[in-house]
């Protein structure tokens, strides 16, 4: 079986977006290599943000992590004294709503590029 080593993550700033995801979730401080800022996550799968080319447009990725309920409550938080505008769907139609999609909680917001970020404390179909 194969594992999940790394992705690239086009940002318009490489490390705002980076250094976004690791205040906001809550993880180490990215590190630079070759050309990316790299974002380690508690499994060991790394997001490897890279500046996209100038005025190059940035297809928006979906990027879900699963967190513990106290993760989830910790960022949530962070989240929300920044103010950062949150949804309960993908389709952003439930604005300010968490969702409790099997028994969990989740919630959709987007990262300085635009990305569409996740978090949710059960897996899907959980």
């Amino acid at each position: 079986m194969a594992d999940l080593n790394h992705t690239i993550v086009h940002s318009r700033d490489k490390r705002a977006g980076a250094l976004y995801l690791t205040e906001i979730l809550g993880l180490p401080q990215p590190k630079p290599f070759g050309p990316f800022e790299v974002v380690e996550t508690g499994n060991g799968v790394s997001l490897d943000y890279i500046d996209a080319d100038e005025g190059a447009e940035i297809t928006p990725q979906h990027y879900a992590f699963l967190v513990t309920d106290a993760e989830f409550d910790a960022t949530f938080d962070r989240l929300t004294t920044r103010g950062q505008q949150y949804w309960a769907d993908p389709g952003a139609n439930r604005a300010g709503e968490i969702n409790t999609n099997d028994g969990g909680r989740g919630i959709y917001f987007a990262d300085p590029s635009g990305h569409w970020l996740e978090i949710i404390t059960v897996p899907y179909g959980g």
